[in-house]
Order: structure tokens, then C-alpha cells, then sequence
């Protein structure tokens, strides 16, 4: 039985809104005291951000929300595994600066902690910009409005 390739990097659409500030840098960091973490994390996100920006935002995060608070050591590890890219989900510019920002990767797991409305929009981005050969896409809302 032939195994898909390991994920080489990891992308994370909506990356500076209010659940990757509550639980998925604390999850990274948590990773990265494991020994799980050996990849870079891009951010993409539609705040303006510059990548000190993030950095910060993912510091505070592990320092409100990291159980058991900033790790210095796992903190220094993930920051220097962290990327931003700043743009719109319907501009192709921002998937060309993300193919850019995956540089050697060739197998990215793309996690979208975005609205289900911008699913369509992000996957047809991927999909025009030459991102999703071999790649894997995690979706983290429900595709319903209610029960």
C-alpha cells in the first residue's frame, strides 16, 4: 500500500482571527514541546499585517491562552518556523505570495479556520496558483448554519 508523502509545511488561512488566537498557536507551541512540529507555518490573514505583527499576536496568544503559558524555548522554535502573507482570499496576488512563502515545500496541508463562505474561494485560489499538487486541506467550521 503506497503512503501518502508527510506534510512539509503548514498554511493557515485565517490565521489572525479569534480561534488561531484561542487554540491553534497554543496547539503549535504544544507541538513544537513534542518534537511534532519541523515545518514552517504560514499565516495568511486580511488584517495588514506584517510578520512582526504575528509574531507578537502569536506571543500574546501563548501568554493568555497557552495552558500553561509562554514557553520561551518552544516560543523561540515556533517564531522562527512563522511566515505571514497579508492579502485578500479573491486576489490572486496573495496565492502567488503564499507560493512564494511555501518556497521548497511541495506537500502543504492547508488548515482554513475561515467562514465556510470563503471555502470556494480560498480552494479556487489554491487550485489557480499551483498550490494544491499533492497538498491536503483541513477544514475547521461546520458546513451548516444550525442544527
Amino acid at each position: 500500500m503506497e503512503t501518502a508523502p508527510r506534510s512539509d509545511a503548514l498554511v493557515v488561512f485565517g490565521a489572525t482571527g479569534d480561534l488561531a488566537y484561542k487554540k491553534i498557536f497554543p496547539a503549535l507551541q504544544a507541538m513544537i514541546r513534542r518534537g511534532r512540529l519541523d515545518m514552517p507555518v504560514v499565516g495568511v490573514g486580511r488584517s495588514k499585517w506584517t510578520l512582526e505583527q504575528f509574531k507578537a499576536r502569536a506571543k500574546d496568544s501563548l501568554e493568555q491562552h497557552g495552558g500553561d503559558g509562554l514557553d520561551p524555548a518552544a516560543f523561540a522554535k515556533l517564531s522562527a518556523r512563522l511566515d505571514y502573507v497579508d492579502g485578500d482570499y479573491g486576489d490572486p496576488t496573495t496565492f502567488a505570495h503564499l507560493r512564494q512563502a511555501l518556497g521548497a515545500a511541495q506537500h502543504p496541508l492547508y488548515y482554513l479556520v475561515i467562514p465556510p463562505s470563503a471555502f470556494a474561494t480560498v480552494v479556487d485560489g489554491l487550485a489557480k496558483s499551483g498550490c494544491v499538487k499533492d497538498a491536503r486541506l483541513v477544514v475547521e467550521k461546520p458546513f451548516g448554519r444550525d442544527l
